[in-house]
């Protein structure tokens, strides 16, 4: 069902970082009045008295906006505090004008006039555990790859390295060479340009170490918060702590993501049809969230290496004739049904409008 059919007005908000724009329309379309505020306290409270100003029913009223989760978190959790209805939207396209005309108040329209025009609107992620395990994932992602450069960057320092340190370097393997590296000395006979290499070296290696303690103690933290979330999904085979915590975050409450198909298409394990004439073929789907695509990937990997049930099937498809890769991504199919199926049925629906609900 249309948004068309279902409100009166429909507020676009166009978001920055210090101030939003917000273009009203009424549910045909036409173009009701616009404003922009700053982004703070006081600034949401007279956003929310601009439109109670020049609307009646507030549930036959909506809030489109973009950015829920970063420039317009802060609007967002304010409306959803006072019971308001907000939807969010996606960055709208903006088409090239002839006349070159762009600003914030068209953006704003733009973005109203796409929540009319959509059948499925979606439910912001809420915050609480749910941000909370974002900001932790997010940063031990930061440190992830920050450790990976820094491996690198100790790779590359022991290749052009003085011959007789590099000698002693090079035969080490990963661990090894970093736990080498972080406790070399400088002797008074070295020359300047081996000093300076094995401060390097040393920097480095003790960079990488204190980054992989970082990015343990963040994993411990993601584990104690999904196993308070979501014991169920731990129980799975094959899911982990960062697994389960990137499917808390994409899936974030019951609801939100209206069946397993559309949580399919969001994870990007949803087959795309790609037939034509007597052929009947799925393409790979490369859209969705990548990072909750790559969570279906792992989990699916460690089940095919122990997962009897899931052993048992790969060897049943590979003798139909079924390429490693189209057993994989059949498996992601299952495995994001059978995880939403299981996180719905274990997260009873909390009390929501009829309208969300419909």
């Amino acid at each position: 069902m249309r948004l068309a059919t279902r409100v009166d007005f429909v507020v676009g908000v166009d978001t920055h970082k210090n101030s939003h724009t917000l273009g009203l329309l009424d549910r045909t379309g036409a173009e009701v009045a616009d404003t922009t505020l700053a982004t703070d306290a006081f600034g949401y409270r007279k956003m929310l008295a601009w439109v109670r100003e020049r609307t009646t029913d507030p549930e036959r009223r909506c809030w489109a906006i973009e950015g829920t989760g970063s420039f317009g978190a802060g609007l967002t959790t304010y409306l959803l505090e006072q019971g308001e209805w907000v939807v969010e939207i996606d960055r709208p396209a903006r088409p090239a004008r002839r006349n070159g005309a762009k600003s914030d108040v068209l953006d704003a329209y733009r973005a109203a006039r796409e929540a009319l025009a959509r059948d499925h609107v979606a439910q912001p992620r809420r915050r609480g555990i749910r941000e909370a395990i974002r900001v932790l994932l997010t940063t031990r992602e930061g440190a992830v790859r920050a450790r990976s450069r820094a491996l690198c960057h100790l790779q590359a320092l022991v290749v052009n390295a003085p011959t007789q340190l590099r000698d002693q370097l090079r035969r080490h393997k990963t661990d090894a060479l970093v736990e080498r590296c972080a406790r070399l000395r400088i002797m008074a006979n070295h020359s300047i340009e081996h000093r300076a290499t094995i401060r390097a070296l040393r920097a480095t290696a003790r960079r990488i170490q204190a980054l992989t303690a970082e990015a343990d103690d963040l994993e411990a933290e993601l584990e104690l918060l999904a196993a308070d979330t979501a014991p169920e999904l731990l129980a799975e085979p094959g899911v982990g702590a960062i697994s389960a915590a990137q499917i808390l975050n994409a899936w974030s409450h019951p609801g939100r993501i209206r069946s397993e198909a559309a949580f399919a298409m969001l994870s990007g394990s949803a087959p795309i049809p790609a037939s034509s004439g007597q052929t009947v073929r799925y393409r790979l789907n490369r859209g969705g969230d990548r990072q909750l695509n790559r969570a279906l990937h792992t989990i699916v990997l460690s089940r095919m290496r122990f997962h009897p049930e899931t052993k048992a099937y790969v060897a049943r498809r590979t003798a139909e004739g079924r390429t490693p890769r189209e057993i994989k991504r059949c498996l992601k199919r299952y495995v994001a049904r059978r995880l939403f199926r299981l996180l719905e049925t274990s997260h009873p629906s909390e009390n929501t409008t009829s309208l969300e609900a419909a």
